[in-house]
């Protein structure tokens, strides 16, 4: 049985492709509404510095080269959930990835009395996510962000918050693995999308417009779910 947790911390989840701007959004709920933003990745980095149980267990698979399993990705949730500073609520970016994630997450979430209050998915069109992602660069110096279209520096090879000249692109932004990876997320998001949709939470926003229009929405949905 379950081990109940001291918290009814409101529970919301960010869908959405690669390039559909989950970070950002994410960010600005944050500070708006005061919640915790928890990835996968920050998740397992912070339980392996804390040494945690379920931390250890997962270093010792990683160092391995092994995937960690959905068991222990539960358990490091389920010790974060605990902490004080999630009160408020807290929104999961980029976890549950499948159908059996999500159906772990209502389990670990029911032995607590809590639930997912809203499953917000931002929606995107493939086309326009291939060109957004495949565009991205950064100064080597200061990390801004550029795009080839969208964003250019306003001198050509200078950063114009740094001055730096050396800028840099991830190897797997490029149309051909963006799309790649496009693929993917909508074959693993089919079943959550269905999952969330038969409970009553899943909620659409349109990812395509303006960055302050979409977090407009977004506040609307996490201050109705979230209370």
């Amino acid at each position: 049985m379950l081990e109940k947790v001291k918290t009814s911390t409101p529970v919301l989840i960010l869908l959405g492709p690669p390039g559909a701007g989950k970070g950002t959004q994410a960010r600005k709920l944050q500070t708006q509404f005061g919640l915790v933003q928890l990835s996968t990745g920050d998740l397992l980095r912070a339980a392996v510095t804390a040494g945690t149980e379920a931390g250890l267990t997962a270093k010792a698979v990683m160092d391995a080269g092994d995937l960690v399993s959905d068991e222990i990705v539960i358990s490091i949730l389920k010790d974060r959930l605990k902490d004080t500073d999630c009160a408020k609520g807290v929104i999961l970016d980029g976890f549950p990835r499948t159908g059996a994630q999500a159906e772990a997450l209502d389990e670990l979430l029911a032995g607590s009395g809590q639930r997912i209050n809203a499953a917000i998915s931002l929606e995107v069109e493939d086309t326009a996510m291939v060109a957004r992602i495949s565009g991205r660069f950064t100064c080597g110096s200061c990390g801004e962000g550029y795009h080839d279209s969208f964003k250019p520096p306003k001198k050509d090879g200078v950063c114009d918050n740094c001055g730096g000249t050396d800028f840099k692109r991830r190897a797997d932004d490029n149309a051909e693995t963006v799309a790649s990876r496009l693929n993917a997320y909508h074959a693993q998001t089919a079943p959550l999308i269905a999952h969330y949709e038969g409970q009553g939470t899943l909620k659409r926003i349109d990812a395509m417009g303006k960055i302050d229009f979409i977090a407009q929405e977004l506040a609307a949905v996490v201050s109705e779910a979230a209370t």
